[in-house]
């Protein structure tokens, strides 16, 4: 019998003829892919065992790193999606709070130098002062028989009143529905309706109780006039007890939206809405109101005022 030939895969013992028998891979389907001997040790963990069934139509060798990149992946959408919620529970400062966010933190500094519980005593008076100047986003209705909230607040009064003189809104009586805001409101104030400015006129008083009824009178406030297309309102700021500053930033002659912002009063205040005939309320007496979201009233509507109850 003669011996076989050299490189026989018939039946040959030799190295290269055992070399050439093992079935090859076909790397040319999987560009740029390692081979699974080249990999570590620890990736050969991802291979599927060959006693199980291979998902997908077809399987390449690099195909272990998917498992890896799947877990890489979530674990990053998983800390995306904290860093989002972080970022939209904080509401941003108003620019007009941050001296005063800064001179709380300073003195926090100063007196834990001193002494250092006092430190810590001052940073909770930091982050109330960064949260009483807080402006967050507002969702407002888009509706000129609406009237919106100008403020975060407690609704303190609804009653039929002579408006202020300086408003020149006449000496007939309008619907007046006043908004209280204490020390942890949003004190950020909003336009309740879309219309344009025709005055502002400035009043110094005292610094009563803004929640108290004298308060509209007697307190120092700032008064809008907006032309609307029911007629002229008035929106009065009115400073409280610890309210120092009034601040408007509205211009006589310039178009207002509703819900936009306009002023800000520091440290606890009320707004009265004036409104004139043909608003009827859609708030009740100690409901919570929302500036630039809630409608505390309504022109053009049959229903009367609305009822409502307590629980």
């Amino acid at each position: 019998m003669e011996p076989a030939a050299r490189g026989d895969t018939g039946g040959g013992t030799s190295e290269a003829g055992a070399r050439k028998r093992r079935p090859g891979r076909d790397h040319a389907a999987c560009p740029g892919k390692l081979r699974r001997e080249q990999l570590r040790p620890k990736l050969l963990l991802f291979r599927t065992p060959a006693s199980e069934p291979r998902p997908g139509p077809q399987h390449c060798p690099g195909d272990g790193f998917s498992l890896t990149s799947k877990k890489r992946q979530r674990k990053e959408t998983g800390s995306m999606s904290l860093f989002n919620t972080v970022r939209n529970t904080i509401v941003p400062v108003h620019k007009e709070g941050y001296p005063f966010v800064a001179a709380f933190f300073v003195a926090s500094l100063i007196l834990g130098w001193i002494f250092k519980p006092l430190f810590w005593i001052g940073m909770i008076f930091t982050l109330w002062c960064a949260y009483f100047f807080r402006d967050p986003e507002r969702v407002t209705p888009q509706d000129d028989d609406l009237v919106i909230s100008p403020a975060d607040g407690k609704v303190s009064a609804i009653q039929m009143v002579t408006p202020p003189a300086e408003l020149n809104l006449g000496s007939e009586p309008m619907l007046r529905i006043s908004v209280f805001m204490n020390v942890f409101n949003c004190h950020v104030n909003r336009a309740p309706m879309r219309g344009r400015v025709v005055s502002i006129n400035y009043r110094s008083g005292s610094f009563v109780n803004a929640e108290l009824d004298k308060a509209s009178e007697d307190n120092e406030r700032n008064g809008l006039v907006i032309e609307t297309r029911h007629g002229q309102i008035g929106v009065v700021q009115i400073a409280g007890l610890v309210a120092r500053r009034i601040l408007c930033w509205a211009n006589p002659n310039e178009p207002v939206d509703a819900g936009e912002r306009f002023g800000l009063i520091r440290f606890g205040s009320r707004l009265d809405v004036f409104l004139p005939a043909g608003a009827a309320p859609r708030v009740s007496l100690g409901q919570v109101a929302i500036a630039g979201e809630t409608v505390i009233a309504e022109f053009a509507s049959a229903k009367g005022p609305i009822i409502s109850r307590r629980s």
